[in-house]
């Protein structure tokens, strides 16, 4: 997955912290929470707060 994966980018941050609420993490924590996932090989410098803020979108939406 790269930052532009937002949508599988979400899923996989909801398998790994199912208990974490998204609508409380700060892009700072969201972006080391994404860098950490296995299944992420994007390049670390390209994430931006357009990407962030989509995939704390998708992420909250897969709690719904």
């Amino acid at each position: 997955m790269t930052w532009t994966d937002s949508l599988d980018i979400a899923i996989a941050l909801d398998e790994a912290h199912p208990d974490f609420d998204p609508t409380f993490v700060n892009f700072v924590d969201l972006r080391q929470m994404v860098i950490a996932l296995k299944e992420f090989d994007g390049d670390e410098s390209k994430s931006g707060e357009k990407i962030l803020e989509a995939i704390q979108m998708h992420w909250m939406e897969e709690k719904e």
